[in-house]
This record gives C-alpha cells, structure tokens and sequence, in this order.
C-alpha cells in the first residue's frame, strides 16, 4: 500500500489499480482560481457553502480556506454510488439543518457526473426559498451528464474517467489521497 502522502504514479484501492490523474500542485492551483473567482462574485456578501459529504469535504475545507470574503459552510448528504456504478436512487441522508431563506448558497461538490444527484439537491433547496443557488464542482464529467443546469464553478472537465483521491472514492477508500487517480485496466 502507498502513503498517501507520497506521490505515487499507480496505487491500489481495495482490488483495483489506478494511476496518476492530476498531482496536488495543479489540485491546489484550481483551488485557488475558484477561491478568487467566488471571491469576485460574492464580494459584501456572507454565502453559505453548503459541502456534499462525504466527497466534498477535502475539496470545501481547501476552498474556503483559500476565500477571502467571510462565509459559513455547512453539509448535507446525498449519495447515488455503490462500487463503481451510480445507484438507481438518491437517498438524502443528512439535512440541512440551517435557515437558508433568503441566503446566498454556493453548493460544494467533490464531482458532478450524471448530475442526478444535484438536480434532487436542487430541487430539495427550492423548498427553502434561499435568494440564489449556485454551484462549485472540483470535477465536471462532461460525456455522463444528463440534467439540465449549470455549473457555475467549475474545477475542472474531465472525461467519464472512475477516479479517486481528493475525496473521491472507491467503495469509501482511497478519498485520503492528496493527488486523484483514474481507474487503471493495464495489467
């Protein structure tokens, strides 16, 4: 097994080989260019960063570190996977437990792919009535989307890849690695 802290060009995850994707020097640059870019759009306001668990808790610790403008964060939980595959439900298993009406929301994603599982967070907040919705995913993949809204900052588009590190997972292992891996069907 590989320390997560080193570098490494292939790991194992559980039964499944992967290799290096992204390293934590290019992870740490988009970090900082969302940071900059909410910045921007949220000046004199206080949004609440409303982190997807469990992927998007590395990603939305690094992002609001790196946000000069104040914010309170918060986490909801949402999942679809199973292995390696998107699950046929979404099951919402953590609430959100603060009043978001009439607030600033920034919904934080570790990776959006089919985007099921966003369209049902963001039907569940219309609910609550917050001034405006927007969303920051560390990873778009482009060629599994299916729904219908925007991403409004987006980390980085990457094919219909299965990858890990960062928060991402397989099977609930590998979120610890400081680098993100894609799946690995070398030999």
């Amino acid at each position: 097994m590989v320390n997560p802290n080193q570098q490494a060009d292939r790991i194992m995850v559980n039964d499944k080989f992967f290799r290096l994707y992204l390293g934590r020097e290019e992870i740490d640059e988009i970090v900082a260019r969302l940071a900059s870019d909410i910045d921007s759009d949220y000046t004199g306001k206080v949004p609440l960063m409303l982190g997807i668990l469990n992927g998007a808790f590395i990603f939305a610790s690094d992002l609001v570190r790196k946000m000069k403008i104040p914010c309170e964060i918060s986490f909801v939980k949402y999942a679809s996977y199973k292995g390696m595959e998107s699950g046929g439900s979404i099951n919402s298993l953590i609430g959100l437990n603060e009043t978001i009406r009439g607030r600033e929301v920034i919904i934080v994603e570790d990776i959006v792919d089919t985007g099921r599982t966003m369209a049902k967070l963001l039907g569940d907040l219309k609910l609550y009535e917050p001034a405006s919705v927007r969303i920051a995913c560390f990873c778009f993949k482009t060629e599994a989307f299916t729904e219908n809204f925007t991403i409004d900052y987006c980390g980085l588009e990457i094919p219909d890849l299965f990858v890990v590190g960062y928060g991402l997972d397989y099977d609930g292992s590998g979120r610890n690695f400081p680098d993100i891996y894609q799946l690995d069907n070398s030999k």
